[in-house]
């Protein structure tokens, strides 16, 4: 049985109700599908990561004869047509592990990945580096145990976006690659500097070896948006003019790093929502593990509240992502489901 307890002291039963009560609730759904939009595009919908601790405890969400990463990955593909990579975030993938992604998936199964560290302005630890590039470091560098990608000489951060966009060949070259997720980070605010430095993650990726990829953009902090409205009509137009993919953002609010739930489609390609939960009190306290930050169950009502957000952008968009981040055992994986039954009913009331 699973080990979580419950409540968690500053959250509600209702939204940390346990994984059993989360489970029971996805098991009376059966599994997503692509979800195509009356006159509009396609919606899919997922989860970010299938394979957080908390998830693999036992009769959380993988059957018991589940327990090897190919039986995981099989599984969770049968249950959605959609997964975001996050662990490529920590450390940069490698082709091998890209190819075994690709093959224990269906034909029509969608990967977003997550870029490195590196790509978006982020630390990364040294130690996590491939071989490669931890010796070609500087000494200064290798000596350091975390590092940015402002500290690289301009032929190692090249380096970092080909081994990057290496890896994850056999998906863009089996179609089973969506994008390339770029989150920055709170400290990512709106300068032009920064501006300059998301359209050269933007170029790298249109000039991918392999064909153009996807970058949409998430921003987490709140001077996107805050004290003059005419900057996020600013920044959605440069979004826009680009055609770069805003990332609707459904998170805690009045934090540094909140922005809040705008719909906005700025690419008529792809547009992505992406849900983290709701519980404000640990989203930037200090010491608090990664996963107790996404510890939140939406209820029914909070799902609905993005229905009509996610239907009018399947409107422009050719395809739309739905990715639940809220990743505490089951609680992402049974939202996911729950969204997206709630999404076919609306599909066919249309």
């Amino acid at each position: 049985m699973s080990t979580t307890t419950f409540p968690s002291p500053d959250l509600d039963r209702r939204h940390d109700p346990g994984h059993d009560v989360a489970r029971e609730r996805a098991a009376a759904l059966p599994p997503a599908t692509a979800v195509s939009m009356p006159g509009g595009g396609t919606v899919l919908v997922g989860t970010a990561s299938w394979t957080d601790p908390t998830i693999l405890e036992d009769e959380v969400f993988y059957p018991a004869d589940a327990r090897t990463p190919e039986a995981r990955l099989r599984y969770y593909a049968s249950r959605f047509p959609l997964v975001e990579v996050d662990a490529t975030y920590y450390a940069l993938p490698t082709r091998s592990t890209a190819e075994l992604w690709r093959q224990r998936t269906p034909r029509d199964f969608t990967f977003n990945v997550k870029a490195h560290a590196l790509m978006t302005g982020q630390p990364s630890e040294v130690s996590r580096l491939p071989k490669l590039l931890r010796e070609a470091l500087p000494k200064e560098l290798a000596a350091k145990k975390r590092i940015y990608a402002k500290d690289l000489p301009p032929d190692l951060y090249d380096a970092v976006w080909a081994v990057f966009l290496d890896a994850i060949e056999p998906l863009r070259a089996s179609g089973k690659l969506g994008a390339v997720l770029l989150q920055y980070p709170r400290w990512f605010t709106p300068t032009r500097k920064n501006l300059d430095d998301l359209l050269d993650a933007q170029r790298r990726l249109t000039e991918a070896p392999g064909g153009p990829l996807l970058g949409p953009v998430e921003l987490r902090n709140h001077l996107w948006f805050d004290a003059r409205p005419e900057r996020a009509e600013r920044m959605l137009g440069f979004l826009a003019d680009h055609d770069v993919p805003y990332v609707m953002v459904d998170g805690p609010q009045g934090l540094t790093s909140s922005v809040p739930p705008v719909a906005a489609v700025t690419s008529p390609r792809l547009a992505m929502v992406r849900l983290h939960g709701r519980r404000d009190a640990t989203w930037e306290a200090p010491g608090v593990p990664t996963v107790e930050r996404y510890r939140y169950l939406y209820d029914r009502e909070q799902l609905q509240s993005w229905l009509p957000q996610v239907a009018e952008a399947a409107k422009t968009a050719e395809r739309v992502h739905v990715v639940f981040n809220n990743c505490h055992g089951n609680y992402g994986t049974t939202n996911a489901i729950e969204f997206e039954a709630l999404l076919k009913t609306t599909a066919k009331a249309e």
